[in-house]
């Protein structure tokens, strides 16, 4: 095995040089003894975690012929493998990440922590947190043997501030968009704060006029959610088509896409941090302002975790209400699950009134 470090005198001090790096550093001493048993030192110190690995990557082989072999852009082509739908879409931009250059054709046994501490020096988060995906997926397939940065010792991140749009906001880019579908698209993600891929993919069946309930299944969980909509949704969707797609034309384009157009119109019109998503935020602040239960609110925004609802509803200023007041308001108008409600009318969906 080839030494990482070799020794030389300058003047009278003796000095070493990393065979790899170049880089040299004296050893503070002219005794030839004292340097020389510097030098062993520092030798073996490298030499005893490469015979380690050496020993390590043996075993594996034995069980896993291809562990040798395998990179870490194999291993992002395997995750994508199991994803589908809008994961998928996701997983093919994450893997993209210029950040993850430097790791594609590093095989994982030859992999340490300053690789991955160098593709997270700009601080992204997507590129933390999917980083740590494709290492932990690793790491379940026993492709390696211990992990490359220990759980507790990962870099921490923070998400950019989120907001809820305001109404004013709302009414400004519904005001300047010229065209029907798009306008009522952010009509719709005002008044029942569905995710905008939920509400592109909406279609006249999932409308039950007679009930006036939305249904459908959400992209992101496959649950079914029930929505009841007041006269503002009625308005919106007696505009919409009486058949099939309600966007035919958004619910073409991809997510990302309707994100962009939505931003260039905000931006139109001078309103800066806010995205398509702040319309669930605005959606949660105000169920919240308004004394609306937290278990109808979770029903709406496809949350079943309390913890969940109150990050979207963080910001909503709130001023709690007498206990008797709302008891008394209860007492006349008892709230009926969604449920109960439609079970007991036996009714079914019922045909666009017009």
């Amino acid at each position: 095995m080839r030494q990482k470090y070799r020794m030389f005198l300058r003047g009278s001090v003796y000095w070493i040089q990393d065979n790899q790096t170049r880089k040299q550093e004296s050893l503070g001493t002219k005794d030839r003894s004292e340097a020389t048993r510097l030098f062993n030192a520092r030798n073996e110190a490298h030499r005893q975690p490469v015979i380690n690995m050496q020993i390590a990557r043996a075993y594996l082989l034995v069980g896993d012929p291809e562990s040798a072999r395998r990179t870490w852009q194999s291993v992002m082509e395997e995750i994508v493998k199991l994803k589908h739908d809008e994961t998928l879409i996701r997983w093919k931009v994450a893997i993209k990440d210029k950040a993850l250059d430097g790791l594609r054709t590093l095989p994982l046994m030859e992999t340490r922590a300053e690789h991955f501490l160098r593709a997270m020096e700009k601080r992204k988060v997507s590129t933390n947190i999917y980083l740590r995906r494709i290492h932990n997926f690793a790491l379940g397939m026993n492709w390696l043997p211990v992990p490359v940065i220990p759980a507790r010792m990962w870099p921490g991140f923070s998400f950019k501030d989120k907001r809820a749009i305001t109404l004013e906001e709302h009414r400004a880019i519904v005001a300047r968009e010229l065209n029907g579908e798009r306008r009522a698209f952010y009509e719709l993600a005002w008044h029942i704060g569905a995710s905008q891929s939920d509400i592109a993919f909406l279609e006249a069946e999932n409308v039950d006029w007679q009930n006036q309930i939305i249904s459908y299944e959400r992209k992101k969980s496959g649950e079914v959610a029930f929505i009841r909509f007041g006269k503002e949704v009625e308005r919106i969707l007696s505009d919409l088509p009486s058949t099939g797609p309600l966007f035919p034309y958004l619910r073409t384009v991809r997510a990302g896409d309707r994100a962009t157009e939505f931003k260039q119109r905000c931006r139109g019109l001078g309103i800066a941090g806010v995205s398509l998503h702040s319309y669930r935020y605005a959606w949660a602040e105000r169920a919240r302002k308004s004394g609306y239960p937290e278990r109808f609110a979770q029903e709406a925004l496809g949350h079943n975790s309390k913890a969940m609802h109150r990050a979207y509803a963080r910001k909503a200023k709130v001023i709690v209400p007498a206990l008797e007041t709302y008891e008394s308001q209860n007492a006349e108008q008892p709230i009926i699950p969604l449920a109960v409600a439609v079970q007991s009318t036996g009714d079914t969906p019922s045909s666009h009134p017009h």
